[in-house]
């Protein structure tokens, strides 16, 4: 096996398009405790469009490798690193802001955040859940504490996170109330929301307070949605943001209803892989790929995710946008 290996390594930040360089670096070897990995596929999340932008720049220094999802093949493995042989297919979220990312065709990880992938995924699928999926589940599950009966507005039902989250809140036996474009409604339907409502053309909030309210509300998208929940929420409901909070907001009326408010920053783990795998195996949860490109065009992936063109005319899809990067037959 060669000692090096291809990589998309970021060198400025920025816009997409000067922002990565294709490099030839070593392969890593694996440590007391590691898997050496063949990154399959990887792909593109939000966090990643922030750190390109250089929102983090004083935890990423230049020239980086980043990225976080991983659905892989083991190669070879460290001293004492015993749960794991060469051959076992495995995904993973790989640490943030620690050591390599995985926009390369190599990743050393320790064992103890990698899971065996589900048969029933492919390394496309596994790559596109793989982190979307532990923020849904520690937004959902672990902070908000979702329970059978309770109903929950998903904000943002037709990305990548949002997705996941209708598919996990349907599994946990909530009622889901998602916003959307018209055009994804049925799409999000399918996914298992009770409920759509058109955010472009008309405010949410009256929509939802004549069913009720709500008991949970995550947000995807930013903006009001954290001074607004509030007008929304049922006594003693919770609110969970994955999303950087940019601008000031009031949050006085949230103390009306008694609310808690969590924050969520993704954090890796076994555990939740292997709770998301039982769902893949019970047919409850299934990654949305709305698009796959090859490692190369990474830089490609990024504008599509944040909502431009590529250069072949291509727009931002629903769900998740994967980077294939061996591939599958070699």
């Amino acid at each position: 096996m060669s000692t090096s290996m291809r990589v998309m390594e970021l060198v400025h930040f920025g816009g997409a398009d000067e922002a990565f360089v294709s490099r030839e670096l070593p392969r890593p070897v694996p440590g007391p405790g590691q898997v050496l990995v063949r990154v399959m596929a990887t792909s593109v999340n939000p966090l990643d469009l922030q750190t390109r932008r250089g929102d983090y720049r004083d935890e990423v220094a230049l020239p980086a490798v980043i990225g976080n999802d991983v659905s892989g093949v083991v190669v070879e493995t460290g001293p004492g690193a015993d749960e794991f042989q060469a051959g076992d297919e495995v995904w993973y979220l790989a640490p943030v802001f620690a050591g390599q990312g995985t926009y390369a065709e190599f990743h050393v990880v320790d064992q103890a955040l990698v899971a065996r992938k589900p048969a029933g995924l492919s390394h496309i699928e596994a790559a596109g859940l793989a982190l979307v999926g532990v923020t849904v589940w520690e937004a959902l599950v672990e902070r908000a504490g979702l329970r059978v009966g309770e109903r929950v507005l998903v904000h943002g039902g037709a990305g990548g996170v949002g997705s996941a989250a209708i598919q996990l809140a349907r599994a946990l036996g909530a009622e889901v109330v998602t916003t959307a474009r018209v055009r994804d409604h049925e799409f999000v339907t399918e996914l298992g929301a009770d409920t759509a409502i058109d955010f472009s053309t008309g405010d949410y909030v009256p929509q939802v307070r004549e069913m009720g309210g709500v008991d949970v509300v995550l947000d995807t998208v930013g903006g009001d949605t954290l001074s607004r929940s509030p007008e929304v929420l049922a006594d003693r409901g919770r609110v969970v943001s994955i999303v950087d909070i940019s601008e000031p907001q009031n949050l006085l009326a949230a103390w009306g209803v008694n609310a808690a408010y969590h924050f969520v920053f993704v954090s890796p783990g076994r555990a939740k892989l292997e709770a998301l795998g039982r769902l893949v195996d019970q047919g409850k949860l299934r990654p949305v790929i709305g698009a796959v490109l090859p490692l190369a065009d990474v830089a490609q992936a990024h504008t599509l995710l944040e909502g431009g063109t590529t250069s072949d005319g291509r727009r931002r899809p629903r769900g998740k946008i994967a980077i294939a990067v061996h591939p599958l037959d070699r």
